[in-house]
This record gives C-alpha cells, structure tokens and sequence, in this order.
C-alpha cells in the first residue's frame, strides 16, 4: 500500500512538473522532461539492483526450474486475460485462457508445465488498458511511473485496476511479498537479451522505448501482437528453374524463353529417318564449305538399307591402270 501511494505521489509530481516545461513538449509526449527524469531513475535502478539481482539469479538457478516459474506466473496471468477478453467480448480468446489455466492447472503441476501452448491454444496477452481502448478511450500522453516503466494515462488506470485483481493479492503477505519478488526477478531474468540489445541499437534510449511501447500497444489493441500472420513468400520465381518442366511438354510450352545460341547447337538425330544431319532443322548452316569433313567409307541409308560407296580423293585420270 505505501509502495503504491509513494508511485501515485511522484507521478503526480512528474505530471506538474511536465506541464511547467511547456517547451520541450512533443506531440504524444508532453511530459517528456519529466518522464526522462524519470526514466533516468528506473534505468539506475534497473542497472544497479535489477540486473545483478537477475544475473545471480540465472547463475544459481537451473534452466528447467526457470522456465517453471516463468509458466506459474503465466499461468496466473491467464485468469487475467480471461476476464479482460470477456468484457471485451472476445468469447473464443476467453475461452481458450481458461482451458489452458485449467490444462496447465491440472496436468502441468499447478502452471509449473505449460501443456497448453504444445496442445494448440495460443496465449493472449491482455490488461485493463487494452480494455478501455477496446471500447473507444484513447490512450492519452505517454507517461513513464516509477519502478513500473513505460505506460500511458489510459494504461495507468488500468494497471491500477490489474493490480488490484492479481489473484496473488489474496494470499497471505507472509506468502505473497516474497512471490512478488520472484515474478520480477522471474521476469527482468527473462528480459537480459532484450536489455543488451538495447544498449548496443539504440541512440537514445528513451525515445527507442518509447516507440517501441505505443507501437506495440496499437498492435495489441488491434489484435495484431499475439499471432501475428506468416509473412509472405518473396522467393525469386527464376530459382525454381532446375525444376523439370510437365511431362509431354517443352520449354516454349511451358512458357520458358530458350536463349541457347542456334551456332552453339549440336547436331540433332534425324527422328524420322534415324540418320544424323549436319545441321538441324531450322538453324543456319554456319560451316565452311571448304572445310566439309570427309564422309565415312560406307554410310548406311536408313531410308533403304543400302550401303553407298564413299567418295574418294583421287581423280578420274590417276586412278591405277588395269593389269592385263
């Protein structure tokens, strides 16, 4: 309680003193000085406590065991996408968020096992915020809280009604405090790849995530950032090439160009005589008469069957005369 009181007080603070910087003030973002402020705040905070904490806790604590916790606290979270889908009348998402609480529930070791997602059933990711922007309330200007990070007036008020309805809010403090501090470290363990790439991509920090943040509750919103569609297929129609055209139909046929050379063209059989020809139909004859090859001794006629003589180089006059 005294935690959220103090988070209600600064952002009330950051809010007055945000609309006393009228200058620096952007479309979308009119409390940004004091939302850098405040940023400046979590990202010290994360640096400094956060991400050590995170750090050790991956080194002591085994993968599998890991992901359990991460699927527990997935698990809970399915009741609060259950109710948010029902009062924006999505029945088909509710329904699928409460078979997998009640499969994961049941047959994964209370949520320590995720069956539901292997099984089919996508996980939706919804809140308060997105319910009010379901029915028409706009998100507001930006605003980033203390400890809780990026956010907007609308998503504001609904993290203070998601709060309020976190079924760990029913449990024992003596039990509860302690799992609030797992979920975090749980989390921020899971977001250490995030966080590099974000030191190594962004310029200004703030404004990347920033963007990154509205851009991804308009998909939300829209119904876009849970499963997105496959992306189109963009190969290259020339790379499917080498496959062999349709049985009993040529090249021209199948509609593909043919630029061999005609000189380059070997010589073809003859398919309704059986007998090779010089030069095949239909392609220019680009040999030297003077270099015609001598035919061979005897070629067989595939018209008749009949053997020809070759011709020889001798002339008439030089022939050998006959013996007596």
């Amino acid at each position: 309680m005294k935690l959220r009181t103090t988070v209600l007080a600064l952002t009330v603070t950051g809010l007055i003193s945000g609309c006393a910087t009228g200058p620096d003030r952007k479309p979308g973002d009119p409390f940004e000085p004091a939302n850098r402020v405040i940023f400046n705040f979590n990202d010290g905070v994360d640096r400094f406590i956060a991400v050590p904490v995170a750090k050790g806790y991956q080194k002591v604590t085994p993968q599998p065991l890991r992901t359990a916790v991460s699927n527990f606290f997935s698990n809970l979270g399915d009741l609060t996408n259950v109710a948010n889908n029902l009062l924006q009348l999505k029945i088909t998402d509710a329904t699928e968020d409460l078979v997998r609480f009640a499969l994961n529930s049941t047959f994964g070791l209370g949520g320590l096992i995720d069956w539901a997602t292997p099984a089919g059933l996508p996980k939706h990711h919804q809140d308060f915020g997105l319910t009010l922007g379901h029915w028409g309330i706009p998100s507001g200007p930006y605003l980033v809280l203390p400890l809780f990070g990026p956010s907007t007036v609308r998503d504001s008020a609904g993290l203070v009604v998601d709060v309020k309805f976190n079924p760990l809010n029913y449990i024992e403090p003596a039990v509860r405090n302690p799992l609030y501090v797992l979920q975090f470290v749980s989390v921020r363990s899971d977001l250490l790849g995030a966080s590099s790439l974000l030191e190594q991509a962004a310029l200004d920090k703030y404004s990347f995530v920033r963007d990154a943040y509205t851009q991804q509750r308009k998909a939300r919103l829209r119904g876009t950032g849970d499963n997105a569609a496959p992306l189109p297929n963009y190969d290259d129609q020339g790379d499917s090439g080498a496959a062999a055209p349709a049985k009993g139909a040529s090249d021209a046929a199948a509609g593909v160009p043919n630029y061999s050379d005609p000189g380059d063209a070997a010589e073809a059989p003859n398919a309704a005589s059986g007998s090779a020809t010089g030069t095949p139909a239909g392609v220019p004859n680009y040999t030297d008469p003077g270099d015609t090859p001598t035919a061979p001794a005897a070629a067989p006629d595939a018209a008749s069957g009949a053997m020809t003589p070759a011709p020889t180089d001798k002339k008439p006059q030089e022939a050998a005369p006959a013996t007596q």
